[in-house]
């Protein structure tokens, strides 16, 4: 389907499911159900766009969103009391991960301000450590209508789906000399989704607000300052190994496809078990969520 046609179901989806949180002393069931099904058509209208990029990883994990949120649906009638508390926190983090990703990636105001915030904030800390000046350049729109300069489109700047190729917004990174780096910065550099899958999973959490606050304003920052590290790493292994070639790719490319992503999802790892830690209702309900596919666990 089209881009924006997949935008406007998966919004009415996360807001169905938002409804369903907020409302869940009442009888909501239907609009759950109806609420998963359209957040997986959407994920897995994306699995297209991916396999245009040839990115097998996101490929597979957006295609299997939809077959997870149908049996989502279903379980939603199926799970005994116990388990609807987890289903319940489900129905919340998606809906409050997924809304905001959504608002961001849609409003190219504030798609561009998240990068351009990424941004500045990764060339300071890489000119701080090598010496060198770097400066953000010049933002590119890819644009249905080509590709364009931020200051010259003229499309709509608070809600728009008219773009073509992989990203719809990049800056650049250039020396202070006008040397070009090679390299430009997208929303997915942002670290956003990590950012907002934790806002949505413990924003939702059966708990007294202080502590959900005291657990962003620690996991928040840790996951801004490990991706400006990250950010940092690959463009200067960019810039130092000009000639480094595996397998026909680029330090830059080996180092952001495979390295970068398996240390980000291990550092991902480590954060969830701290909040596990510090949040143990949130550990119950991922294990309450998995029991349909490995089984009931005892628990002390």
């Amino acid at each position: 389907m089209e881009s924006t046609t997949g935008t406007l179901i998966g919004a009415i989806g996360m807001g169905l499911l938002a409804l369903s949180w907020l409302a869940r002393k009442r009888p909501t069931l239907r609009v759950a159900q109806i609420g998963w099904v359209c957040v997986g058509l959407y994920f897995f209208n994306q699995s297209w766009v991916y396999l245009g990029h040839d990115d097998i990883i996101l490929t597979v994990m957006c295609a299997l969103t939809l077959p997870l949120s149908v049996a989502m649906a279903w379980w939603e009638d199926k799970a005994t009391e116990q388990q609807k508390s987890a289903i319940l926190w489900a129905r919340g983090t998606v809906a409050f991960a997924g809304g905001p990703y959504l608002l961001i990636a849609y409003v190219p105001y504030l798609s561009v301000f998240a990068i351009w915030f990424v941004a500045t904030q990764s060339a300071w800390f890489l000119g701080f450590s090598t010496g060198q000046e770097i400066e953000v350049g010049t933002t590119w729109v890819n644009a249905n209508s080509g590709r364009v300069s931020w200051e010259n489109w003229d499309g709509n700047r608070w809600f728009s789906t008219d773009f073509t190729g992989e990203y719809a917004f990049q800056s650049e990174l250039m020396l202070a000399d006008g040397t070009m780096i090679g390299i430009n910065f997208v929303l997915a550099c942002t670290a956003l989704q990590s950012m907002v899958l934790f806002i949505g999973a413990i924003s939702v959490l059966d708990l007294p607000w202080k502590k959900r606050l005291r657990a962003l304003l620690l996991v928040l920052p840790l996951i801004h300052a490990l991706n400006v590290f990250r950010n940092a790493g690959l463009i200067w292994m960019h810039m130092t190994y000009t000639r480094w070639d595996l397998w026909g790719l680029s330090v830059f490319e080996f180092g952001h496809t495979y390295i970068a992503r398996f240390v980000s999802l291990f550092a991902m790892f480590l954060i969830a078990l701290i909040m596990f830690e510090i949040l143990p209702s949130m550990h119950r309900n991922i294990m309450s969520l998995s029991e349909p596919v490995f089984g009931k666990k005892q628990r002390a």
